[in-house]
């Protein structure tokens, strides 16, 4: 691995001038690095980072990597991570004219994390360097420590993905650690969810009604004093005091293990909070991946078609863009989706197609003939580029315009007995069911939180938010079990778990998380599934589950 030459520097430099003047945003200092794929296979388990600590997980992903490549030789043509200076890795036969496409794809990426909110948490970070410092102590508490340092590493990272990472971005948001909550997040998210536990439906009619309250300006508050009459005086008794922040399952188990308060096993304390770290600063990457492929796919297309040095390449350059942005027909490419989603935003923004007159229309061909002439799509795909994550991207602007436009839709997979084969078919062309299929596979790791009221006589008491799927069995007993070492006591978990309308448990949830999986014989599909609260106790290495 070494540094580009100061002739494909100089490349990259001329790609940034023209960036800056198309309205990206992004810090002057930049490093590029030649890197061979063996580079690349060995860099890919630690995210790029050469100084993340080691684990002997990485060392088995590189093993698996090198066999991998040797049946299926590819070879990538850039990885940029999110640093500061920002670090990006080229491979070593990539020609100059393919280096131009790929630096404005590059610089996509970086105008995207250092300038979307939800990355706002590494914004004043230095990872690589953080990282090292990480490397030294984990190495030198293996020398002294052996084996156990891998143990709370594997027993830490079990649970890595359950941080708090919301909370985070709220403490780094507000302004004093213990802000005044206002009137209208406590009506919000405590009094109508915590106090009154109202149910779905009437929790969008409140914010339906504060939405037209905003509108007329009117008081919202004076409209519900007659239908929640203490509201004023849960929320005056709530204001005056201190807000302590929520902890997430390993700050909790960092603050109140007593395990963790012996002397001897303070040492842990470090493991963890590096897991923890490490965890939260890649958080926004894989919350955010259709956006910012698509916009680094968006910006490498609109200015690579505008550079002169493209001229000679052109069929090159529609081969390798085909290969990376090419929407499939099964599934969906995060490149191809995230970008035509941005020209679609910006294209129906220029029409003034974001507006009340468009959204009452009815008639497809004055849809298509629409124009207001409104011409701000361009600093309004900046907006979104800086406010939004991939949830809310793809849950505000799939429409069926969209949908229609590209030819998208949802397939399906069922047996022919005739044919003795699977096949796939279209199974709808609606934009909701589309939109439905994209946000299913968005990263959306279970809402797990410590329960302080059952937490009581050295017991850790976990309750699982259910959100329509349940947990994965594999992993219940052995996560369970590491957490339990690293609190030092019994671990209660509380979850939902499906029964059969014929008290006939659920053992296999295939469907439930593998989108390709055979659907249900008929005669199974008619049993109506019913949830149940379980408990699983983790105490002495042993579990045991019961209902609830």
């Amino acid at each position: 691995m070494e540094l580009v030459s100061q002739h494909v520097k100089g490349i990259m430099e001329e790609c940034k001038l023209r960036a800056r003047d198309a309205g990206l945003r992004f810090d002057d200092e930049t490093l590029e690095y030649i890197v061979t794929n063996r580079d690349m296979i060995e860099l890919s388990p630690k995210v790029m980072i050469p100084t993340l600590y080691d684990y002997w997980v990485h060392d088995v992903k590189v093993l698996s990597g090198k066999g991998m490549y040797e049946a299926y030789p590819s070879n990538p043509y850039e990885t940029v991570i999110n640093t500061r200076p920002a670090i990006s890795y080229y491979n070593d036969n990539n020609p100059d004219w393919l280096n131009v496409m790929i630096f404005y794809h590059v610089l996509g990426h970086i105008d995207f994390f250092q300038n979307n909110i939800f990355f706002k948490n590494t914004w004043d970070v230095d990872i690589t360097g953080q990282a090292l410092a990480d490397k030294r102590m984990i190495a030198r508490l293996r020398s002294e420590k052996g084996r156990w340092v891998d143990y709370a590493i594997e027993f830490s990272r079990s649970v890595d993905n359950l941080v708090g990472y919301h909370h985070h971005l709220n403490r780094i948001f507000s302004e004093e650690k213990q802000r005044r909550i206002s009137r209208i997040d406590f009506y919000f998210d405590i009094f109508l969810q915590r106090i009154k536990k109202v149910p779905h439906n009437t929790y969008l009619k409140e914010i339906t009604r504060y939405n037209r309250c905003r509108e007329t300006d009117e008081d919202f508050f004076d409209l519900i004093k007659g239908l929640y009459p203490e509201f004023e005086e849960l929320y005056k008794k709530e204001s005056e005091s201190k807000i302590e922040p929520e902890l997430d399952v390993m700050e909790y188990i960092l603050r109140y293990s007593s395990f963790l308060k012996q002397e001897e096993n303070e040492w842990i304390k470090s493991v963890i909070q590096i897991v923890r770290n490490t965890s939260l600063y890649f958080q926004p990457q894989v919350r955010s991946k259709i956006m910012n492929e698509g916009w680094a796919s968006y910006w490498h297309d609109t200015l690579f078609m505008r550079d002169d040095r493209i001229s000679g390449h052109e069929s090159d350059y529609a081969k390798v863009n085909a290969a990376v942005t090419s929407l499939p027909k099964v599934g969906f490419n995060p490149y191809a989706l995230g970008m035509r989603l941005f020209e679609h935003i910006r294209e129906m923004e220029n029409k003034g197609c974001y507006s009340i007159e468009y959204s009452r229309l009815r008639d497809e061909v004055r849809k298509d003939r629409y124009d207001d002439q409104k011409n701000t799509g361009d600093s309004y795909i900046f907006k979104i580029r800086e406010t939004l994550n991939d949830f809310t991207f793809i849950n505000r602007f799939v429409d069926q315009e969209f949908v229609t436009r590209h030819k998208l839709f949802v397939t399906g997979k069922r047996f022919v007995r005739e044919k003795m084969a699977w096949e796939y078919y279209i199974k709808s062309k609606k934009a909701e069911d589309y939109k439905q299929m994209i946000i299913n596979s968005l990263y959306h790791p279970p809402h797990i939180r410590v329960d302080r009221e059952e937490s009581k006589k050295g017991i850790l008491y976990l309750d699982h938010t259910f959100e329509g799927k349940p947990l994965k069995l594999d992993y219940i007993e052995n996560t369970m079990m590491g957490i339990e070492y690293l609190w030092g006591g019994p671990v209660y978990l509380e979850t939902s778990e499906p029964v059969t309308s014929s008290k006939k448990a659920v053992t296999s949830y295939a469907n439930f998380w593998d989108p390709a999986a055979p659907a249900a014989k008929e005669d199974e599909s008619k049993e109506k599934i019913q949830w149940k609260r379980l408990l699983y106790v983790m105490e002495d290495r042993k579990l045991n589950k019961r209902e609830l």
